[in-house]
């Protein structure tokens, strides 16, 4: 498995008339965040994609093969019950999602492992981001 520790800030230019989109992605490495905060945590790694409200609309979304979920609609979707160890997992990299790539590429399981040795803290960061999205679900 291949360790992921960077991921893609873009820079969008603004097309002239007649011209597409173009979008530039650029590697940068991931900020180191507190594990203890589930906010910091989403806006450092999931706002860019997933917008700061969790709709689905960040700004990384024009470089995405597949267009995020609204995460504020995960309880909905699940008859009710925010899907815990489902998204854990999704977090983690275990959950094949396609616009994260195949399993081979976990976006945030080898990211968080390459912060810190200490398991414990990796799966804090897990349990903390898993929390904070339970948080946003719409009411």
């Amino acid at each position: 498995m291949r360790m992921i520790a960077c991921f893609a800030a873009l820079l969008l230019s603004v097309p002239l008339a007649g011209q597409e989109k173009k979008v530039q992605v650029k590697q940068v490495p991931p900020s180191v965040t507190n594990p203890t905060s589930g906010a910091d945590m989403y806006k450092a790694y999931c706002a860019s994609c997933h917008g700061l409200k969790g709709k689905g609309d960040g700004p990384a979304v024009p470089a995405l093969k597949v267009k995020p979920p609204d995460l504020t609609m995960l309880a909905k979707a699940n008859g009710g019950a925010f899907p815990s160890m489902k998204v854990y997992n999704s977090i983690e990299g275990d959950s094949m999602m396609p616009a994260h790539g195949s399993k081979d590429m976990p976006v945030w399981g080898d990211v968080f492992r390459s912060m810190s040795r200490d398991e414990g803290t990796r799966r804090m960061r897990l349990h903390n981001l898993t929390k904070f999205l339970e948080g946003m679900q719409a009411k």
